[in-house]
């Protein structure tokens, strides 16, 4: 059994085998939603990826969390 540290969320940030996209790649800019400027392949599609992939986590945006429901719960849900 592995030895917990405390870190295992940046784990999934910094990981080694990463899907290549050219979205969260070194090499390329975002021009918009769904076009990224690679320094190798000029412009190419966000979900386009090659060989020359460098991972750069700061550029990958984490989903968005889901809305809270509240409508499911009663007052007395929040009552002591």
């Amino acid at each position: 059994m592995a030895k917990r540290t405390g870190n295992e969320g940046w784990a999934v940030l910094f990981e080694k085998k990463m899907e290549p996209r050219c979205a969260y790649c070194a090499r390329g800019t975002r021009l918009d939603e769904e076009s990224i400027l690679c320094a190798k392949r000029g412009v190419v599609p966000a979900g386009n990826a090659c060989r020359a992939f460098q991972y750069d986590p700061l550029k990958r945006v984490p989903p968005r969390p889901a809305p809270l429901d509240f409508d499911r719960w009663k007052e007395e849900d929040f009552t002591l």
